[in-house]
């Protein structure tokens, strides 16, 4: 399903941990993802990718002036991550253990989603389209179409 007001494309997040390996296992055990390749000493990763899907991510060690949500203290952004069947998804986030940010909801712009907090802070917002809503019908003001 498309949803215009909610489209998917390429981009590349990179995201901040104080262990990458803790990182990759707990994003693995909980989230579901998958690990791509680390770098590194491959007990102690500076970095991986990960993939969920066709979604892929960079992690990095956090240094200084990269750092993540729980070690700075704010949250300043986050990522969304598309999913077949958000339900089922909740209820295996959730019984993993994830902090929930955002219980299910359905906001106006055609999406059925919640929130999780990773173990370093990072909020995922997980997301399934539920239908094709055009931007300028819940208020939108659409600067040009595609």
């Amino acid at each position: 399903m498309k949803n215009r007001s909610v489209p998917t494309d390429s981009v590349l997040p990179h995201l901040s941990y104080p262990d990458v390996a803790k990182a990759i296992e707990w994003l693995t055990g909980v989230f579901g993802f998958t690990e791509h390749y680390r770098y590194g000493n491959p007990a102690s990763p500076s970095g991986a990718q990960m993939h969920f899907g066709s979604a892929y991510f960079m992690l990095e060690a956090s240094r200084e002036g990269r750092v993540s949500p729980s070690e700075s203290g704010t949250r300043n952004q986050y990522l969304t991550v598309f999913v077949a069947d958000v339900d089922a998804f909740y209820e295996r986030v959730k019984a993993a253990g994830a902090t929930i940010g955002e219980e299910i909801n359905e906001p106006i712009y055609g999406e059925r989603q919640f929130g999780a907090i990773d173990l370093a802070g990072h909020f995922w917002l997980f997301s399934q389209h539920i239908h094709d809503a055009d931007p300028a019908d819940w208020g939108a003001q659409v600067a040009n179409r595609p």
